[in-house]
This record gives structure tokens, sequence and C-alpha cells, in this order.
């Protein structure tokens, strides 16, 4: 008799998910986490003390566009949103602003006030790609077979219009399609810097989708979890003890046990603090690798196990980095002093030139010397994260490569990239340098070897159109099953990709599901 009916490896936030939806479903779950803490790159620690650090993702937008929350009854088990509104905030050296308001509405008045004609076009933006919009998050939550994608994009109302007209669109460069619409570049910006924080560049063809479906932030929102990101990762685990599910911690797994072709279980790495016994062999009916696709099919599983093709994915060469700071005052923006602009999502990006610099010092194997960057200090909206009178002020910043040129390395040059982020927030909020009472610098490496996302890549694998929707970690492992009976996966390696969405693991658990339901009634049947 099997342990556990399902053994999760990882415990990410959409590994959580499906295990959360499987232990509502009766079944018997065990996760198994190397770190000390669960979530992954959706989790809060007290770096400094009294501030509460997230780790990874903070602005929680894709999930609110699920039925996650609602359908796993999170706020039971601790989980409190807070809506942000606005939603984005745009200051420019020169003391011009912009704002966007989760009112699409308010939105398209403030900007033909501010810029006139540039209301109108912002509307019909939304109105020509909200349709299509819809259709990507449809997308997103069911799995993406061949039969789905077609349905869903050729059959369903994804344009309400000419496809003649909307297919080149659709395959251009999304800093291309803004220029389809608006005329001034610090309506242009804002846009564009939200698009490539999936990470493909503006000029990149058949990037569009990152732009096209802006439209569903004034339909979903964005929120954040009182208490810090990882209330929502702390939320699912207490889901899934309370429904007979078990989750370890310091449990690191050093291989996926494989027997005539099916997987049978897990075997953990000797360690000396796990709470799970160090070393043990566990068994279950089926096995769901939450964790990298790299740490599934290249290290995990036995080498003669391995799918051929596995090697081929491409995690490329990291882009992101992030400085978080602990600050015994908020910040205060020159262009814009009042708490909206602390509310809202920052995006600091002085236009398209500057982004395309960054990449082009990218390319080259160097940390960009000028950075866009989006800040967030949701302590604006969260007191429980900093002491009175404080505030948390994380610095995303673009792009940074892992591998860099002439020898340089990461652990050498760490202190001083961080500073030169520092430096580029200060351009907007002077004074925060004397602010700062503690940080945590999160390079690409530091990503690798801390939250196990390989070359630093926050999305796992990049997201071109070459690894996604059916060809996302590879083709052949799309739908959330393997070459192996048993085995199955979920997190940002696999379809819809990187993000706070969950969308993953709850496509995940049904797959699951129906494979379980299957033999049970096939058993059922043989029985009779």
């Amino acid at each position: 008799m099997p342990d556990f009916d399902i053994i999760t490896i990882g415990a990410g936030h959409n590994a959580l998910i499906t295990s959360a939806y499987l232990a509502q479903a009766g079944y018997k779950v065990a996760v198994f986490e190397r770190r000390d803490i669960v979530g992954g790159a959706v989790s809060t620690k007290e770096i400094v003390p009294g501030y509460q650090f997230d780790l990874g993702g903070s602005a929680h937008i894709l999930i609110r566009l699920t039925p996650i929350v609602e359908e796993l009854g999170l706020e039971r088990y601790g989980l409190e949103y807070i809506d942000i509104d606005p939603l984005f905030f745009s200051p420019y050296e020169d003391g011009d602003t912009l704002f966007i308001h989760r009112d699409a509405g308010k939105t398209v008045d403030e900007l033909e006030n501010k810029f006139p004609g540039e209301g109108a076009a912002y509307r019909r933006f939304l109105d020509d790609w909200q349709p299509f919009a819809r259709v990507v998050k449809d997308l997103f939550l069911s799995t993406p077979s061949p039969f789905n994608l077609g349905k869903k994009m050729i059959f369903g109302k994804a344009i309400e219009g000419d496809w003649k007209k909307a297919l080149p669109m659709i395959l251009k460069p999304y800093g291309e399609v803004v220029d389809s619409y608006f005329s001034e570049e610090k309506v242009k910006t804002p846009l564009v810097w939200m698009a490539a924080q999936s990470g493909p560049p503006p000029t990149e063809p058949m990037t569009s989708p990152f732009l096209l479906w802006h439209p569903l932030y004034h339909e979903g929102g964005m929120a954040r979890p009182r208490g810090g990101s990882g209330m929502l990762t702390q939320a699912l685990k207490k889901h899934i003890e309370a429904h007979g599910g078990e989750v370890f911690t310091n449990a690191p797994i050093a291989e996926i046990l494989v027997d005539s072709g099916a997987v049978t279980g897990v075997r953990l790495e000797p360690s000396k603090n796990g709470e799970a016994k160090s070393g043990s062999v566990y068994t279950a009916k089926r096995v769901v690798a939450g964790c990298h696709a790299i740490e599934t099919f290249q290290k995990l599983l036995p080498s003669q196990h391995r799918p051929h093709n596995s090697g081929k994915m491409r995690t490329g060469n990291g882009f992101g980095a992030i400085v978080r700071l602990a600050l015994n005052e908020p910040i205060q923006y020159k262009a814009h002093p009042d708490d909206a602009a602390r509310r809202a999502l920052q995006l600091l990006c002085r236009d398209r030139a500057q982004l395309n610099a960054a990449f082009g010092d990218y390319l080259r194997g160097e940390p960009a010397k000028d950075p866009p960057i989006v800040a967030m200090s949701f302590s604006a909206v969260d007191d429980t994260l900093a002491p009175p009178g404080g505030e948390v002020l994380w610095l995303w910043a673009q792009y940074y490569p892992y591998e860099l040129k002439r020898g340089l390395h990461w652990d050498d040059i760490g202190d001083e990239v961080a500073e030169s982020i520092i430096d580029a927030f200060e351009v907007y909020a002077p004074g925060t340098k004397d602010k700062i009472v503690g940080q945590l610098f999160q390079h690409p490496l530091w990503l690798e070897r801390e939250l196990g996302l390989y070359r630093g890549n926050v999305m796992h694998l990049e997201m071109s159109l070459d690894q996604m929707f059916a060809l996302r970690p590879f083709l052949g492992m799309a739908e959330y099953k393997t070459h192996l009976k048993n085995l199955f996966l979920t997190g940002a390696s696999t379809h819809p990709g990187g993000g706070i969405m969950g969308a993953s693991g709850r496509n995940a658990a049904r797959v699951v599901l129906k494979d379980l339901e299957n033999k049970r009634l096939w058993s059922l049947g043989n029985e009779s």
C-alpha cells in the first residue's frame, strides 16, 4: 500500500495549489520542500528586524483573474487581499506624471485631459483587444492541447472584428503595437514597460500578447495579501493540512523512483534537520513535480528515464534583478509627493530608448547602466510590513545577465550594481538613500542559488513562442503529463508560465484528478 495518494515535489504556489485541490477532493497528499519555508518565489521573511521582505513576486494581478481563491476558500485559512488602486503610476524627470486606475473610464478621462486624443486612443485599444485578452485568459485556465487552442482561438470570440486585420497585429513586437494606437511617448512607455516584465524586449516578433492582455488589468485589478506575498502560500499550506495533507520543509528530494516505466515515489536526500525522515523512501500512486523542469528531467529522474529532448529547454541568460530595502521613512516622489504614488505599482522608465539601451547592455553581457525600474512600496497599504513610520521598498530592474562578460562575477559586483539601481531610483525620489536601514540584493545568481531559478530566470524558461502553450516545457510534455506513468508536472516551467497566477497548479490538479478517477472507475469495473 503506498504511503500517499499524491506526493508533490516542491512547495511553490502552483505546487501548493495542485496539492490543495487534490487534498480538497479527498486524496492523501504529501508535499516535500527543500527550503525551510513554503512558497518558493511567493514567500515572505523578516530579513531586517521588523520588516517583512517578499522573496519573489509581490503584485498579485493574474491570480485575480482566476477562481482559485474562492474555489479553495483561502480566506478561511488567513488570506486577506488588499485591493490596490491606482494600478500604475509613472513619474517623469520633467515633473510630469501618469496614472492608470482600476476604473478604465477614469483612466481614459485623465489621459484625455493630459494628452488630448490619447484617452480616446486608450479606449479604442481596450475595446479592440478586450475579447482577445479574455480568450488568452481562458487559454491560460485550460490544458494547452491543440484542440483547446484551436477551439478557443478560432471558434471562440478572440477578436470582435476582422481576423485578417487582427492577425498581423498579434504577430508584431509589442513595441510596434503601441505605435498603432498612441502618439505620446509618455503614454506608450509604461504600457511597453509592463509588457516587458515577461522578459522579451519590445522589438521581439510575436510578443504582442504580452501587451494585448493589458485590458484585463482593469477587470481583475491588482491586490496584495496582508502580511506579505507569502501569505498566499501560507494559506495554501494551512488548507492542505486542514484537509489531511502533510507539508514537509527541509526535505529535499534526491531522486524520483521509477519501476517498469511507472513512477512509484521519491527518495529524500540525507539531511539533519528535515521534518521527514532523512534519506527515506516515500511511495505514492501519483507524483507531481512542481520544481523547475530542469530539476525534474535532468537531476531527479534516473538518467535512463530522461527524455532525449529534455536538454533543449531554454532558460535564457537571466533578465532582472531586485533590490529590497528597509526604510525608516516612507518614500516621496518629487513629481507627485502624495500617497497615491506609493500605493500604485510605480513604473520608472523615461522612454523606450532607455529600455532598449538596457537590453543592449544585457546582450553585451553587462549589467544595465541606466536601468528602468518597477518600484513597489506596499507598506503604503499594509502597515504590517514595516515598523510604525517605516517603509519597505522593492526595486525590480532590467536587464541583468546571469553570465557576465570579461570574467566578471556577481559575487564581486553585486554591491556596486545594487547601488546603481538605488541611484537610478533616487532621481525620482531624492533622499531615499538616507532612509535605508537594511537591504537585500537578489541578482540572477542569487535567484538560482536560493530559489532554484536556473540562470536567474524568474519565469523558469524563456517566455517566447517556441516555449509557450503546447510547447512548454517542451513538445510532448505540455499537458501536465510526462512520458512516465504516474508522473505529472506543474509550476512556471509549464503552461502558462511564470507570474503569480496559479493557473498551472489548477490545470494540473484537474489532469491528475481525471487520471485518478479514471483509474478508480476502471478498478471498480474490474471488481464487478
